[in-house]
């Protein structure tokens, strides 16, 4: 979860860096290729190597893969436009858009119980966001709508893993997002990034699948009840980047309405165990 933690803190400082330069869409072609580069070599040191790759939910990864793009590219816009403190908070409200949404997609039920512990989660939403205290902008909707994406494309991911491998998934997604980064940045033309971004596009790439893959193991060696909350750390810690980094506020209503969240997300956790 330490792993997790760093992974994704590097990314959100690195998006910033990369964001000053190009925009979502060329960052995401440059940390998709580099992403394909890591998992294909990762594919050819495995046992069943590239035929692995065969698949027959082509359909399925393709859906998964264009939610979790939209998903990211609106991250990396709320990354430029609101203090990084409250995107993480709103990004926690992810397990319970997946409570939600899960009746739709894997045909879970809803209960009177779950439905109340989503609607605790999204108080929490609004005490970060604090409408009607502070202008509410395009980065806490784009930083909401994304934590959706991501629910949607865990939905996706529980369904396709009942088949496929987890190098599977990583190679479709991060191939399919580099075709649909080049077909976007095309028209506007790709700049070649100057020699100060390379680090930050390669600490980009790398952190894109650390997060998940660390993320992935710390779910295998240990319960859910146990590794999300300790993914709380990753609210304070991007407080401090924000206020070290970027002079960003320091406000008690970003803790108070992410620990509200947490605790949502806690007993969602408790409800499915």
């Amino acid at each position: 979860m330490m792993g997790t933690v760093v992974s994704f803190t590097l990314m959100a400082v690195a998006g910033r860096a990369i964001l000053s330069d190009l925009n979502t869409f060329e960052l995401m072609l440059y940390r998709s290729v580099i992403g394909v580069l890591i998992v294909s070599f990762f594919i050819s040191r495995s046992k069943q190597g590239f035929s692995q790759l065969r698949t027959k939910l082509y359909k399925q990864h393709l859906l998964r893969s264009t939610v979790h793009y939209t998903g990211q590219n609106l991250w990396f816009f709320a990354i430029a436009t609101i203090p990084l403190a409250q995107l993480i908070a709103l990004e926690f409200t992810n397990p319970l858009w997946v409570a939600l949404l899960a009746p739709f997609f894997l045909g879970e039920t809803l209960t009177r119980t779950k439905f109340l512990v989503v609607v605790l989660g999204f108080i929490g939403v609004m005490i970060v966001a604090r409408p009607g205290i502070e202008p509410v902008n395009l980065g806490h909707a784009a930083g909401l709508i994304s934590a959706m994406g991501f629910a949607i494309t865990n939905i996706f991911t529980r369904k396709i893993t009942r088949q496929d491998s987890v190098l599977t998934i990583l190679f479709w997604m991060t191939l399919t997002q580099a075709i649909f980064s080049l077909a976007l940045s095309l028209p506007g033309g790709i700049p070649w990034p100057d020699a100060n971004l390379w680090p930050w596009i390669i600490i980009m790439g790398i952190t894109g699948l650390s997060a998940h893959f660390c993320l992935s193991q710390a779910l295998n060696v240990a319960p859910a009840t146990v590794v999300a909350p300790m993914d709380f750390i990753r609210l304070p810690i991007s407080a401090v980047v924000g206020v070290m980094l970027y002079q960003e506020p320091l406000l008690a209503t970003v803790f108070i309405g992410g620990g509200v969240i947490l605790v949502a997300n806690y007993l969602n956790i408790r409800l499915k165990s």
